[in-house]
């Protein structure tokens, strides 16, 4: 039963949500099941304040990132092991949080508030 369970999240469409800066721009592309997953590999790549709009709706998600290099496991595939072998036997591992949601006024990113694209502070 597990088995199945597992082949039924690996066929989870993906979605792609773009990564806003605090200007309004859009500056990249993630794709993922989840918001989270796309949160994640931007905060793999140093970015710490992800604003991320779900494409093809007027969704945003919040998330504060971090990555640390931390010691790669023991059972890690190979390709992990040889990119560990550049750092000193370590790899990088993001995490996120998510802060919240908003929804856009307008489907154009220009002609909505500003504010809408800085994460805000948890409460």
């Amino acid at each position: 039963m597990a088995k199945k369970e597992i082949v039924e999240s690996s066929s989870r469409e993906k979605k792609n949500f773009g990564l806003i800066n605090e200007k309004g721009e859009e500056i990249g592309t993630y794709s993922g099941a989840q918001p989270r997953d796309a949160a994640l590999k931007a905060a793999n790549r140093g970015t710490a304040h992800i604003v991320l709009r779900e494409k093809g709706t007027k969704k945003l998600h919040y998330f504060k990132g971090t990555r640390e290099l931390v010691a790669a496991p023991p059972n890690a595939p190979e390709w992990i092991k040889k990119a560990a072998a550049q750092n000193k036997g370590k790899i990088y591992k993001a995490n996120v949080e998510k802060v919240g949601t908003a929804s856009l006024e307008y489907s154009e990113l220009e002609r909505n508030p500003k504010s809408l694209f800085k994460v805000p502070s948890k409460k």
